[in-house]
């Protein structure tokens, strides 16, 4: 298995899904009638595909050894980059859905939150992506030993089996596709 292809294959999916959270942003600002269970579930697919799923691989699979074996530029680029974006897309990802409870509760208001998280959690996502496409995952390619990029495919191959043995790559895109087509 080849970790960072698949990692680069799944930030095809996330991208969809950033997609999906702009168009239904962009309905909420037309006015139009929006189902906020629909933005339940992204922010389902975020927590559990692009976070836990494909974030934990990087943060425990790749990262950790690019930060033990290639010195102070990956750290500077790992702790003070890559870290610091999942983090901030969490956050977003908390702020999105405390709004949408609040639009939930009656304060109308609260949408230009519903949107404002969501839109900036895109465009986060969207720089972060190119840079680990174009920059971190190539930085560990090019720096990492052969014997090192192994393990993490072997590791990596085994988180694979264990997420789909419980369904979560099947769930995850089957969810993406059924947002994609409302």
């Amino acid at each position: 298995m080849d970790s960072i292809q698949l990692m680069v294959d799944e930030h095809v999916y996330i991208k969809r899904m950033l997609s999906v959270l702009r168009k239904y942003s962009y309905r909420l600002l037309k006015g139009e009638e929006v189902d906020f269970e629909d933005f339940y579930k992204m922010i389902d697919f975020v927590r559990n595909y692009a976070d836990k799923h494909h974030h934990g691989k990087e943060e425990d699979l790749l990262f950790n050894r690019m930060v033990e074996n290639q010195g102070p530029a990956a750290e500077k680029l790992v702790k003070n980059g890559m870290l610091v974006e999942h983090d901030l897309g969490r956050l977003h990802m908390q702020g999105l859905e405390e709004a949408i409870e609040r639009v939930k509760a009656g304060d109308d208001e609260s949408k230009l939150d519903v949107i404002a998280n969501a839109i900036s959690y895109t465009h986060l996502l969207h720089r972060h992506i190119d840079k680990e496409d174009a920059v971190v995952y190539k930085f560990a390619q090019n720096g990492l030993s052969k014997e090192i990029i192994d393990e993490i495919n072997a590791q990596c191959e085994t988180f694979e089996n264990e997420a789909s043995a419980q369904g979560v790559q099947e769930r995850y895109i089957k969810l993406l596709e059924e947002l994609e087509q409302k």
